[in-house]
């Protein structure tokens, strides 16, 4: 047998790492003391922390994690917990910049980001992670009825943030969101304001918040209006979800003159549709969407939308977890943004 001897050359001449207890001998102080200082300075003088910071320093001591969360039952680390397929992650700007906002939050601290995909079915198995001490809280984002994590984190210990309104009203869990009603409603006023009558809607789906409440306030606007309420159908978000709604929407009501569609992904499919069919947009059919993601510029002709602060309201939850892990947040009223229409030739 061969042994490559280069393997052990890197360790030759290495001084062992130093450890906790020569920290403690340089400070002057006991180990329990040093430990304790280290880790977050409980019970600790001013003078004895002080002396333990000098010693780490001039040692250049790094404290072994699995150690330090054995004291402080910490794991400096936090969930981001998506309960939708792999491929919607990769392919919606959404995610992206959620994790643009929330990372921006975490910039200044000492937490690790975890990404926790829980695949549609596979929930008790998330659920079953965050309440085992894997993390020290959690961002959920993209929350559907079936995932059941509002209820399982409303009754667990672990510290959370949902981005976007969680469906069950038990307890009291934070949550930061936009007004998707009025969202909706801004968006179809709109759309009644240029004179259109016949005025339909790709609603989100029916088991999430955003689907729920964008659709109240497209109702809220028609209704006021005077105007029919008939033309809606129902899709995931997605590209391919917006174009095969609006093929069904147009086959049941060929005469609609105005569309909202309930995110920017389901119109940019919904105008893919209309072109094919040869309907003018917005000379025929007016269109609005809504996010305000990269896609809405890129979009022919570029999408007039309801804008969605997804960076904004990220760094806002992730905010507010370190609040709650730091002990200075318990309940709270939710952050709610004001949606703000963008105008573009597409409405």
């Amino acid at each position: 047998m061969v042994v490559d001897n280069t393997t052990f050359r890197n360790d030759v001449g290495r001084p062992p790492a130093p450890t906790l207890e020569q920290v403690a001998e340089r400070a002057g102080v006991s180990r329990s003391t040093a430990s304790r200082a280290i880790n977050g300075g409980l019970r600790v003088s001013p003078e004895a922390q002080a002396s333990v910071e000098a010693a780490v320093a001039d040692l250049g001591y790094t404290p072994n994690r699995a150690a330090r969360s054995l004291v402080t039952k910490r794991t400096d680390s936090i969930a981001l917990v998506v309960p939708e397929p792999d491929e919607r992650i990769l392919s919606d700007p959404f995610f992206a910049g959620t994790l643009n906002g929330l990372s921006t939050a975490l910039a200044d601290s000492e937490l690790q980001l975890v990404l926790v995909i829980a695949r549609p079915g596979d929930s008790a198995r998330t659920i079953r992670y965050l309440r085992n001490g894997h993390v020290d809280g959690a961002i959920v984002v993209s929350h559907h009825r079936d995932d059941e994590l509002d209820r399982a984190l409303q009754q667990s210990r672990l510290p959370n943030v949902f981005v976007g309104r969680p469906l069950s009203d038990e307890g009291d869990t934070q949550y930061v969101d936009t007004d998707n009603v009025a969202g909706g409603r801004i968006a179809t006023q709109h759309l009644i304001d240029l004179g259109r009558r016949r005025i339909g809607t790709i609603a989100g789906p029916l088991d999430m918040s955003a689907g729920i409440d964008r659709l109240a306030g497209w109702r809220e606007a028609v209704r006021a209006a005077g105007l029919p309420e008939s033309a809606v159908v129902h899709g995931d978000f997605t590209i391919a979800s917006g174009a095969a709604s609006a093929r069904r929407l147009l086959e049941a009501h060929p005469d609609l003159d105005a569309l909202f569609v309930a995110s920017d992904l389901m119109a940019a499919g919904a105008l893919g549709v209309l072109a094919e069919l040869g309907r003018d947009v917005p000379g025929d059919i007016a269109v609005v969407g809504y996010d305000n993601l990269g896609v809405s510029m890129s979009t022919n002709p570029p999408l007039t939308t309801v804008i969605q602060p997804v960076v904004a309201m990220a760094r806002a939850a992730g905010v507010r977890l370190l609040d709650q892990l730091q002990g200075s947040v318990i309940g709270g009223e939710p952050l709610i943004f004001a949606p703000e229409l963008v105008i573009r030739a597409s409405a």
